[in-house]
């Protein structure tokens, strides 16, 4: 059956109107906002405690040594591996866990 073209319109529910869809964009853009700032410091972790960070310093300076010893052929790629992480192992029991992230095996 056709709809007649004097009819009224019934009224929509207040759901199918724009208004709505843009409350529901609103709530949504909050949500997103809240979401982004409650994890900021993992989106984008802060650079300087690195830098003073005890375990940080000690395993760079361990890292230098043991890159050099591989550039020089004393060690080979497989060693060098294994004395990485045993430097980790040793920078950590000398100054505690550190405040950085905890660092991956196989680094």
């Amino acid at each position: 059956m056709e709809r007649a073209s004097h009819e009224i319109p019934q009224e929509r529910a207040f759901l199918d109107r724009p208004g709505a869809r843009l409350v529901a964009l609103g709530i949504f853009l909050c949500a997103a906002l809240a979401l982004a700032w409650v994890h900021r410091d993992d989106l984008n972790p802060p650079q300087a405690a690195a830098a003073d960070d005890p375990v940080a310093r000690c395993l760079a300076a361990r890292s230098g040594d043991i890159d050099r010893m591989r550039e020089d052929g004393t060690i080979d790629d497989r060693q060098a591996v294994l004395f990485k992480n045993r430097a980790e192992a040793l920078c950590i029991a000398q100054h505690g866990p550190g405040a950085g992230p905890p660092r991956l095996s196989g680094d």
